[in-house]
């Protein structure tokens, strides 16, 4: 029996929000990080932040992030003599772990053999506490240090969700979705705020309408750097370099392209063909047309 369109992303985006249940495995190497990160920097707080937490990860590849609060005496002027310390730690603590990596602003501790089980931790100094959200400094990728607030972002996602019937973080799903599965080299962040901004200015949100609006946006605006929406001071890249961001724009004109034609086969009728170029965009991944 043939599926609707919103039977198709409501299917898909069950599939997308599926997280794990937390092993008693993956419990053990938090607690491991924290005592790690404690003895050798003074570290005053530990807590989970990113896609996860937030309700807009992907099962398989959204990884688990924790800011690691330290104090600025214990980090250094230049954040990445920072992030190459806390490499050097967690390598001495977890010496049977191979591929523990820098990926600015975080360590990237890879559990397991998919994205889904790196764990990657960001150090953080707090700096002070507005309008009932906490300012962090974390690494900026360039060797300094920027201002972030997991829950400022957090917060303004949420309560876009919330006026519009709970669908913008599906949406962001949807789009992180299509990054991954096309290994598009474009920020997750990045992403999940362009989404949050779009759809804050909008009455209502239909993804098959929403999604190919989104794509075409962000052609529109060349994947030009953002402002943080939430009003944390600083700027947010979608690429970190020139090259990255020309194969981004590529993969982002073929997903416009391809939403495109999902959009043309529907306004006519043809749902069938509808979801054989949503799931060419999804790189073969969307629920299949027929039960």
């Amino acid at each position: 029996m043939p599926r609707t369109l919103e039977q198709g992303f409501g299917d898909f985006h069950s599939k997308l929000k599926l997280v794990k249940t937390e092993s008693e495995a993956v419990k053990s190497h938090r607690s491991s990080i924290e005592t790690c990160l404690k003895n050798n920097f003074g570290m005053n707080r530990f807590f989970r932040t990113g896609s996860i937490g937030n309700g807009t990860n992907v099962n398989g590849f959204s990884d688990t992030d924790y800011f690691a609060g330290i104090h600025r005496e214990n980090l250094r002027d230049n954040s990445a003599t920072t992030l190459r310390q806390v490499k050097e730690v967690l390598e001495n603590r977890f010496s049977t772990t191979a591929g523990i990596r820098v990926d600015s602003p975080a360590v990237g501790i890879p559990f397991g053999t998919s994205a889904s089980e790196t764990t990657e931790i960001i150090p953080a100094d707090y700096l002070r506490t507005t309008s009932g959200v906490n300012i962090y400094d974390i690494p900026d990728g360039k060797g300094g240090w920027m201002q972030a607030s997991p829950k400022a972002h957090k917060d303004y996602v949420t309560d876009i969700n919330a006026k519009l019937s709970y669908k913008v973080k599906p949406l962001i799903r949807f789009v992180k979705a299509w990054k991954f599965y096309n290994n598009v080299p474009v920020s997750s962040f990045y992403l999940e705020m362009r989404v949050a901004k779009f759809a804050s200015s909008e009455t209502s949100i239909a993804y098959s309408i929403d999604l190919r609006s989104i794509f075409k946006h962000l052609v529109d605006i060349d994947l030009a750097a953002m402002n943080n929406p939430a009003g944390i001071p600083g700027s947010t890249q979608a690429c970190r370099s020139a090259a990255a961001k020309v194969e981004a724009m590529s993969k982002l004109n073929t997903a416009l392209r391809r939403a495109n034609n999902a959009r043309d086969c529907e306004s006519s009728g043809n749902i069938k063909d509808a979801f054989y170029w949503w799931n060419l965009l999804f790189d073969h991944n969307f629920t299949s047309y027929y039960y």
